[in-house]
């Protein structure tokens, strides 16, 4: 089952995987539960227990970002990250979105099945990051 009810989600269970990421190292569990709540975000369960989890900051107009996507381990390699994906995408809260943007060190294949592609102009790309200590 595949929910964008934040009340099922396990936000213990996010945490803790995000926090083993290499994206995510070092938010606290209040960042966590606090981007989760700011954001669109979808949990993936089988037999009540989570085993997957992404979100989505947008404007649901112009622009969103996927982002946080993970399966836990022993359900990896068994297309449900795909699955995942494409119900996000099938969305209807999305169906105005013209751009989808997103990260990834390792999983270009995965998006790329999705239309992602490389940003073209990435010198026009810019960042601001602030770290909070």
């Amino acid at each position: 089952i595949i929910s964008d009810d934040n009340s099922k989600l396990d936000g213990e269970l996010v945490h803790k995987f995000l926090t083993s990421s290499y994206w995510a190292e070092g938010r606290t569990l209040d960042e966590v539960k606090n981007s989760i709540e700011n954001s669109i975000s979808f949990g993936v369960y089988k037999n009540d227990r989570q085993i997957g989890f992404a979100r989505v900051v947008s404007d649901l107009t112009t622009i969103a970002y996927l982002m946080d996507v993970f399966i836990v381990e022993e359900y990896k390699g068994k297309g449900i990250s795909k699955l995942l994906i494409k119900r996000i995408f099938e969305n209807n809260r999305f169906k105005r979105v013209k751009k989808w943007m997103l990260a990834t060190k390792d999983a270009h294949s995965l998006y790329a099945e999705f239309g992602f592609k490389k940003i073209k102009n990435i010198d026009r790309l810019m960042e601001k990051v602030i770290s909070r200590k």
